[in-house]
């Protein structure tokens, strides 16, 4: 018989952001892509999560602050465009969203000599900017998947968003920490794993709120 999580309870954290300049700016491609390279990965983050959170009502495809000012202040829409595609969901650190990042970069400036004479005009140079995390628990906390299933509909989307997109990706974890739990305490692997294979990146995040609810739901059924 599977483990029912008594013994390992679920605890839902939620966390906070505070933005703080680096005081590092790029005019230009080259310039952009020396400082990709040296910022601090909280500053990738930022600018390949932030939006996700904070404006998640607007869109279930979180913007490339890098493909948007490549494209928008530069003029590269081709760049743009390629920065845009990059999946995230498939790298599991941020080193790794870094080095696509800049490989792509390097292979466009290679590719095109011309791009390194563009200039963004005064007053729309791109300001590196990095995210200060807060990580705090909260009064919800699940023994079964009954609960589970009962906290996720009261929890704030801030606590989605750490447990789905922060424990991966920033935390370096292998996986979200809603299918860790469901798949070693409860023992359920194959509900685990389809949690685990949704794209986050496709749904707001009440959307994906409701997407999980309704996987528990669909099993204990």
């Amino acid at each position: 018989m599977p483990p029912s999580g008594m013994e390992t309870p679920f605890v839902f954290y939620a966390s906070s952001h505070i933005s703080e300049l680096t005081g590092l700016r790029a005019s230009t491609l080259g310039q952009l892509l020396e400082l990709i390279r040296d910022v601090p990965g909280s500053s990738i983050y930022h600018h390949t999560h932030r939006f996700l959170q904070q404006h998640q009502y607007l869109s279930p495809e979180p913007p490339n602050d890098f493909s948007y000012w490549v494209a928008d202040c530069l003029g590269d829409v081709e760049l743009g465009e390629k920065l845009a595609s990059i999946d995230t969901m498939q790298f599991l650190t941020i080193r790794a969203l870094r080095d696509k990042i800049t490989a792509t970069i390097e292979k466009h400036l290679e590719e095109n000599a011309l791009v390194k004479m563009r200039f963004a005009r005064s007053g729309e140079e791109f300001h590196f900017i990095k995210s200060v995390s807060f990580v705090f628990s909260t009064n919800y906390v699940a023994h079964d998947l009954d609960e589970f299933a009962q906290a996720l509909k009261k929890v704030t989307i801030d606590s989605i968003y750490f447990h789905i997109f922060e424990a991966r990706l920033r935390l370096e974890k292998k996986v979200n920490d809603f299918s860790n739990w469901i798949g070693s305490a409860i023992g359920d692997k194959q509900l685990a794993n389809k949690i685990s294979r949704l794209d986050p990146y496709t749904y707001t995040l009440e959307d994906l709120r409701n997407k999980i609810i309704y996987l528990i739901q669909k099993r204990s059924s």
